[in-house]
């Protein structure tokens, strides 16, 4: 029998973090051990209560932690023209049943990597505030993680600026805190997540069987599909499922390791993931490995199942 991979989720639930919680929920390979919520695209208690909303949708009991309501140093900076107002593109969905864990993010977080004892997998999809205040707090806990996976950053471009995917820029300081803890990071950037897109076509088709689901599905991404083919891209880009369907279904990416650092100093490149893929000059320590491609097809067949199998 296959033995789980021990996962832990740290979202700032928006429209694709909610996706991706979906999808993964119903992945045989991974164990959800628990989930941390923080600001990011939306406020922390709009992130928490998404969060739990999620969790009621699939009928799922994860416990849901909340986390850091500010970047470690910066003014907090939202993406709510992507998300909509609520983080969930206006699609209506029953309050929570529950309540959220009172316990903080990074002390659920390290009992939760104790038990596991280096297996298991801190997957981030917003800020890495909660990640950085973990490892700042618990400096044993670099030891305790298999590796931190996450949806942020760029080897080209960015979406935020010119220069930065939006995760990153919202606490470039909590972010090279992360990038220099010592924990191997696995990076799914724009550079693999633009490709993990679905059409409008692939949309209507994932929801021609109505369910609760699918039908949160078609309403929560509208705005956000319009959005992202406003802006040149073939699809709706579900960033936040790339690193969890890492964990699961290795073999849909290919990527190269890399040095990975982040601009904190300049306000112009602020939050760049200034990486040595391209480079004469090698950085010293390659302390990442940049996920670059995806096996599309075959990423849509898992969506698409995971989806309609509720």
């Amino acid at each position: 029998m296959m033995k789980k991979i021990p996962v832990w989720i740290d979202c700032d639930t928006g429209v694709d973090d909610a996706v991706a919680l979906l999808v993964a929920h119903r992945q045989p390979a991974l164990e959800i051990v628990g989930i941390s919520t923080v600001a990011g695209n939306v406020a922390l208690d709009k992130t928490t209560r998404n969060t739990l909303k999620i969790c009621d949708l699939m009928g799922a009991d994860y416990p849901v932690y909340p986390g850091a309501a500010q970047p470690w140093i910066r003014p907090y900076a939202d993406a709510s023209a992507f998300h909509g107002a609520d983080g969930l593109g206006g699609a209506e969905l029953p309050e929570p049943s529950r309540s959220p864990e009172k316990e903080a993010a990074w002390d659920a977080l390290l009992r939760a990597a104790e038990r596991y004892e280096g297996r298991l997998e801190l997957v981030v999809t917003g800020p890495m505030t909660n990640a950085a205040t973990a490892l700042a707090k618990y400096p044993q806990l670099k030891e305790l993680l298999a590796h931190i996976v996450i949806m942020g950053g760029a080897a080209v471009g960015g979406n935020r600026t010119p220069c930065a995917e939006y995760n990153i820029y919202a606490d470039p300081d909590a972010a090279q805190a992360v990038f220099r803890s010592g924990v191997p990071v696995v990076m799914c950037g724009l550079d693999v997540t633009h490709k993990a897109y679905v059409t409008p076509e692939e949309i209507e088709e994932i929801c021609r069987t109505s369910t609760p689901v699918t039908r949160f599905f078609r309403d929560a991404t509208a705005h956000a599909a319009e959005f992202n083919m406003r802006d040149g891209n073939a699809g709706l880009c579900l960033h936040d499922v790339c690193p969890l369907l890492f964990l699961s279904n290795p073999e849909l990416f290919r990527g190269e390791a890399a040095g990975v650092y982040v601009e904190t100093q300049s306000e112009l490149t602020r939050g760049k993931t200034v990486t040595d893929l391209y480079s004469d000059h090698q950085f010293e320590t390659k302390n990442a490995f940049v996920v670059l491609d995806i096996d599309r097809p075959r990423f849509l067949q898992i969506v698409s199942a995971a989806l309609r199998s509720y």
